[in-house]
């Protein structure tokens, strides 16, 4: 375990912008090939485009109960989303128009997504423990993996070729290639339920959201956890914006939070959200440089170091 600091630095500001009511649910959000931000409305089964100056379009998906959960940009210039509950994979065009694909395996529970270094999408199946692949045109292959009952959840590109994704209840970082070879890191805090993952173009670094910790993975296995000042604080989502320097959600704390590691050294901050119990879940870079937070009480917060 390597300990971190509190950061000194100054707040950055923070702007929340309404986007839904409760009912809608903002969860996922990714920066958009358009300039835009886009958004997953889990509860009301939408999709959101939010423009940089606020300008807000909804596209309803053709089932309401379908939780549109992940988002993110695919290698193919469109948006792609798991949709948790009817257990199928989308597509958005930045146009708005959808199509969805569905999953073979049955209940099979896609969440995580994310484009892969060999032009396709991969996305975790969390209730089967696979790990699939789309292409394109929709032809989906899918990957089991040497656990039983490890809720694959978040998965992201790798600087190595690879694609890297946590076992929430494996306790552990899992690893697949493009071929379909997996490997599996178990962590060294027991009970660590890690979620979010990102990769910063050297390493990967996820969240621990039961114990309260970031974690940075080397690609030769070699893990790091760096302890939060506050342990209880549920970090969920983060998003790598350079080398050893991260940002995240507290889920639990209703804050975002910064980290900037060198070596094994860290400085880590956390900052209030301006609602109170706003349920801060996905975060992204928005291509105005700032960070941007999807908040599933109905805004999205911009964050601006």
């Amino acid at each position: 375990m390597v300990t971190g600091s509190e950061n000194e630095l100054p707040a950055p500001a923070i702007t929340e912008i309404p986007v839904a009511d409760q009912d809608a649910g903002p969860y996922g959000i990714a920066a958009g090939p358009d300039g835009a931000l886009w958004l997953t409305f889990v509860h009301s089964g939408r999709i959101a485009r939010l423009t940089l100056d606020g300008q807000l379009h909804e596209y309803p998906l053709d089932s309401p109960t379908c939780r549109p959960t992940v988002i993110a940009p695919g290698p193919d210039g469109a948006l792609w989303f798991t949709r948790y509950q009817d257990h199928r994979i989308g597509r958005i065009t930045v146009d708005g128009e959808t199509e969805t694909f569905s999953v073979p395996t049955p209940d099979s529970g896609p969440y995580g997504i994310t484009a892969g270094p060999d032009g396709a999408v991969w996305f975790t199946e969390m209730n089967t423990d696979r790990i699939g692949r789309i292409t394109g045109n929709g032809e989906i292959t899918e990957f089991t993996l040497p656990v039983e009952g490890g809720f694959p959840s978040a998965i992201t590109a790798g600087p190595d070729g690879a694609l890297w994704f946590t076992l929430n209840q494996a306790n552990a970082i899992g690893r697949i290639t493009t071929d379909g070879d997996t490997a599996v890191y178990p962590l060294p805090t027991p009970g660590a339920g890690p979620v979010g993952i990102a990769s910063d173009g050297t390493a990967v670094w996820f969240v621990e959201i039961a114990a309260g910790q970031i974690g940075r993975i080397a690609m030769d296995g070699a893990i790091e956890e760096f302890p939060l000042p506050d342990r209880a604080a549920k970090p969920h989502a983060i998003v790598a914006v350079s080398t050893g320097e991260c940002w995240f959600t507290e889920w639990g704390a209703n804050r975002v939070g910064h980290l900037s590691a060198s070596g094994e050294k860290a400085e880590i901050a956390a900052y209030d959200l301006p609602s109170p119990s706003s349920e801060p879940h996905g975060i992204t870079l928005g291509p105005d440089g700032a960070l941007w937070t999807a908040l599933e009480t109905g805004s999205v917060a911009r964050v601006a170091p």
